[in-house]
């Protein structure tokens, strides 16, 4: 199937980012694409560089007014997408929450972020509560669809536990770049371990990844703090994490690919990882730390 990333920077209208996923979405659909991801929060600048009470009114129920634009589109356009968004579960319960919608409108099923990061500039636990839908593929018309959130993508376990419940592909919405005021050297090893970590998780399982990130200059709105350069490099992977495509670092754009999801099996029956997995012997990964 084709798949497409929606790369986009992101400004303080709300309504101009929407039209720029849209945008991107009927391109993608114009040149045949079966699933869209977009990239983490796309409805907004990243608001977690500061704690600010006042950005708790960006938080929607879902349903609400921008699940029911994502479902529209689907509907309207017959294609898979997958997007981002700050949900409001209840008062005082927020969650940074991942909607899939199937070809003809309908929900097909949601994933919470689990991991929850708390880090100069990315001020997550102020806002999300850790996710409780558990690490579950989401079946949809093309497939079953292993969707995690950014800071998940550092992790194994996470990946490993979506193979291991039948996911299909891994896709990552992401909002992750530099600090501005960092050395050009820290910044490539930064971008080159978040790019080798998630090639991993496609060697690893047999699995196809998908990664959309966000690109631009995002200032700190409380003046404090340099800001965060986001540096796209969005990218689609192969079962053996070979490269199929990957955006450049400071523009917008849809990137497309083709994913043959088949080649998991054949992929799988030489690097058969699953089979010689020592499941006996792992106990210790329910320890957070083996003293």
């Amino acid at each position: 199937m084709k798949i497409a990333l929606v790369q986009q920077t992101c400004t303080q209208d709300l309504a101009e980012n929407r039209a720029a996923s849209e945008a991107g979405i009927r391109q993608a659909r114009a040149a045949g694409v079966h699933l869209v991801l977009l990239q983490e929060l796309h409805s907004s600048l990243y608001f977690c560089q500061t704690e600010d009470t006042r950005q708790f009114d960006l938080a929607q129920p879902i349903p609400g007014e921008n699940s029911d634009w994502l479902s529209g589109l689907a509907a309207e356009l017959g294609l898979v997408i997958v997007g981002s968004l700050f949900e409001r579960r209840a008062p005082g319960l927020y969650h940074n929450t991942a909607v899939v919608f199937d070809n003809d409108g309908s929900l097909a099923g949601c994933y919470r972020k689990m991991h929850i990061p708390d880090d100069p500039g990315f001020y997550e636990k102020f806002y999300f509560t850790p996710g409780d839908l558990g690490f579950t593929p989401i079946n949809t018309s093309v497939g079953k669809l292993g969707v995690l959130i950014c800071w998940d993508q550092w992790y194994p376990e996470a990946a490993r536990l979506m193979a291991l419940a039948g996911a299909e592909i891994l896709l990552y919405p992401t909002a992750i770049g530099w600090n501005p005021s960092e050395n050009e050297a820290e910044n490539a090893r930064q971008r080159d371990a978040w790019i080798t970590i998630q090639r991993s998780h496609a060697i690893a399982n047999g699995l196809p990844v998908a990664s959309c990130n966000r690109c631009g200059l995002e200032t700190d709105p409380s003046g404090h703090g340099p800001g965060i350069q986001f540096w796209g490099s969005s990218f689609i992977a192969g079962p053996q994490g070979e490269i199929l495509a990957q955006a450049e670092t400071d523009l917008a754009s849809v990137l497309i690919a083709e994913v043959e999801l088949a080649r998991s099996e054949e992929v799988r029956r030489i690097w058969p990882y699953l089979r010689d997995r020592r499941i006996d012997a792992y106990q210790d990964l329910n320890r957070r730390y083996i003293d």
